[in-house]
C-alpha cells in the first residue's frame, strides 16, 4: 500500500470514528483530562499565576514545571497584584486543622486525612496516571512493533524465537509480574512505566507479526525490494505503517489498562512514592476512613472509571471504524 493509500485509510477511519457521538465525547473528555494534567501547576497551586512585586512581574506557579520540589515555600514578598490559580491549593500542602472536611466551602471536593485539598490532588494525580499510562503504552508499542516486525518479516527462526518469548511472557499473570518488578526495584514513576511497558508488549507484537505475514508478499513490498531498498527500509518505511492500524486500537485499550494497574499499585503502596499525588494513593487514604469520608472514594473512583471507560470507548470505536465491513 502506498503512502497515499495509508493516508486515505486514516482519513476514512477518522470519518467513520466521528459518526459516533459517544466516541467523540470520550475523545473530548480525554483531551480535557490530558490538558488538565499538562497544565496542573497552573490550574491547582497555592502560588499565584501572576504577581507584581517591587522587582516587576513574575509567575511563581510557572516555576513548578521545572523546580525539583514544587511545594517548597517561597520567601514572602510584598505584592501589589496577585492572580491566584483556579484551585488555590497545592496538592501536598498539609493543613491538619482542615482534615477530612466534606465537599463545600473553599474545598470543592473536600480534604483528605492530612487536610490536603482533594481536587488539587486529583488534578495533579492525573499527571501521574496519564504520564505512566502513555509512556508505558509507548514503550509497549516500540518493543512490540519491533519484535513483531522481525518475526513477521523474516519468519523462520526469528519467528519461532519471538513467538516462544511471547508465550513465556503470557505465562505469567500480568499484575503479579508487574508487582514483582516494582517490588524488586525502588518504586518510582520510571520503574512503573518500564515495568508496565516491558510486560504489556505481547499484544502489539502479535498484531504486527500477523499483519506483516499478510502484507510482506504484496506488490508494493516486492516493488520496494526491486528498487534496491534494504530490509530496514522495507520494514519501517513501507510495511510497518500499513500494519499499525490494529496496533493503535490495542494501544488505546492498553492505556486504559495501564491506568487501572497504576492505580492498583498505588492503592497497594507499591506505586508512586508519597507524597506525590495519584488517584490510587487517594483511594488508599479513603480505605482508612471509608465509614465517613465518602468523598475520598467517590471522586477518585469516578475519575478512574470515566477515564478508563473513555479509552475503552475510543478503542472500540476505532476497531469498528477500521473494519472494512462497516458503513
Amino acid at each position: 500500500m502506498t503512502d497515499s493509500g495509508v493516508d486515505s485509510l486514516w482519513r476514512l477511519t477518522w470519518r467513520r470514528f466521528r459518526r459516533s457521538r459517544l466516541a467523540s465525547l470520550a475523545l473530548l473528555y480525554v483531551g480535557i483530562i490530558t490538558a488538565l494534567a499538562l497544565l496542573a501547576p497552573l490550574v491547582a497551586n497555592r502560588k499565584p499565576l501572576l504577581q507584581r512585586t517591587a522587582a516587576g512581574w513574575n509567575s511563581p506557579a510557572l516555576t513548578d514545571f521545572w523546580i525539583a520540589d514544587p511545594d517548597i515555600d517561597l520567601p514572602p514578598v510584598e505584592t501589589t497584584f496577585a492572580l491566584p490559580a483556579p484551585v488555590a491549593f497545592s496538592p501536598n500542602t498539609i493543613a491538619l486543622a482542615s482534615r477530612l472536611m466534606p465537599p463545600g466551602g473553599g474545598h470543592l471536593l473536600g480534604t483528605d486525612d492530612l487536610g490536603r485539598d482533594v481536587l488539587s490532588r486529583m488534578i495533579h494525580g492525573a499527571r501521574v496516571s496519564l504520564t505512566v499510562a502513555f509512556f508505558a503504552t509507548f514503550i509497549a508499542l516500540l518493543v512490540g512493533s519491533f519484535l513483531g516486525a522481525l518475526a513477521g518479516y523474516y519468519g523462520g527462526g526469528a519467528d519461532w524465537i519471538i513467538s516462544r518469548l511471547i508465550e513465556v511472557v503470557l505465562c505469567f499473570p500480568f499484575l503479579f509480574l508487574v508487582l514483582g518488578i516494582v517490588a524488586l526495584f525502588k518504586p518510582s514513576i520510571l520503574t512503573i512505566m518500564i515495568a508496565l511497558g516491558l510486560t504489556s508488549w505481547t499484544s502489539e507484537a502479535r498484531y504486527v507479526r500477523g499483519e506483516l505475514l499478510r502484507i510482506r508478499d504484496m506488490e508494493f513490498a516486492h516493488a520496494a525490494r526491486a528498487s534496491g531498498a534494504g530490509d530496514a527500509r522495507i520494514v519501517f518505511r513501507h510495511l510497518l505503517p500499513n500494519a499499525l492500524a490494529p496496533v493503535i486500537v490495542s494501544a488505546s485499550f492498553g492505556v486504559a489498562y495501564a491506568i487501572l494497574t497504576e492505580s492498583a499499585l498505588s492503592f497497594l503502596g507499591l506505586g508512586v512514592p508519597l507524597p506525590t499525588a495519584s488517584w490510587g494513593s487517594i483511594l488508599t487514604a479513603a480505605n482508612e476512613h471509608i465509614d465517613y469520608a465518602w468523598w475520598l472514594i467517590l471522586f477518585p473512583g469516578m475519575a478512574i472509571f470515566t477515564t478508563v471507560a473513555a479509552f475503552n470507548v475510543i478503542g472500540e470505536r476505532f476497531r469498528e471504524a477500521l473494519d472494512p465491513r462497516s458503513d
